[in-house]
């Protein structure tokens, strides 16, 4: 069972801490939340966080005006150290000052991301100010700057048919994707890249799809 802390940057209960929750937890704005928010434009259950297979996972409970995690409306996503989490008019941060400065040290020991776009991020100079718990996060509401745009790892314990799914599913992707490339026409001394419009729509079918996807993933027996 994982404990995690939440730390309201913004809204009418700014400045809140909810301190080592025990997984699972529930978030909204009624009594038999672990975390009740005063914000009209929050549903009664809005969000639930849990624990599966050693990750933390956010799923938004059909919520009348959606979730957002680092600024990107979500139904789904593994939360890391350092996100925001935005619902209604009030946005939160995931973790303590203390794991988020330890995801920093990762990010930068990995090598994954320049050092100097790490330490010029607000987290992490906000970091630097003495350790005081209290230090003023408003400069980071809308999207965190750990939230680095990398591959995520494949789903492990997947079962033959859960597997054999997955890989027709990025093989249809990595087709299209391929021709929809091999289409594009690329000039002579030219740094434009012009696309006709034929494919234009193709990328946006492609983008319509994945948007199905994701919404099916995360609603399941949505239409």
């Amino acid at each position: 069972m994982a404990d995690i802390s939440l730390y309201v940057l913004d809204g009418a209960d700014r400045g809140r801490r909810y301190e080592s929750l025990a997984t699972p937890i529930t978030i909204g704005r009624e009594e038999g939340n672990a975390v009740q928010l005063n914000d009209e434009r929050i549903s009664r259950f809005h969000i639930k966080i849990q624990e599966d297979q050693d990750m933390l996972v956010l799923t938004d409970l059909d919520s009348t005006n959606g979730t957002r995690v680092n600024g990107e409306q979500v139904q789904l996503r593994i939360l890391r150290f350092g996100d925001i989490i935005s619902l209604g008019r009030s946005v939160l941060r995931y973790g303590t000052r203390e794991q988020i400065a330890q995801r920093l040290k990762e990010l930068r020991d990995d090598g994954d991301v320049p050092t100097e776009d790490l330490d010029n991020s607000p987290l992490a100079k906000q970091l630097e100010v003495g350790g005081d718990p209290d230090a003023d996060w408003s400069g980071t509401h809308s999207r965190s700057t750990l939230h680095i745009p990398k591959p995520p790892d494949l789903p492990e314990g997947l079962g033959p048919g859960q597997a054999a799914q997955l890989s027709e599913l990025l093989e249809f992707l990595h087709l299209r994707t391929r021709a929809l490339v091999e289409g594009v026409d690329i000039p002579e001394e030219s740094s434009v890249v012009k696309i006709d419009i034929v494919r234009w729509q193709e990328l946006l079918d492609m983008q319509g799809l994945l948007a199905e996807y994701l919404r099916s993933i995360g609603e399941p027996g949505s239409e």
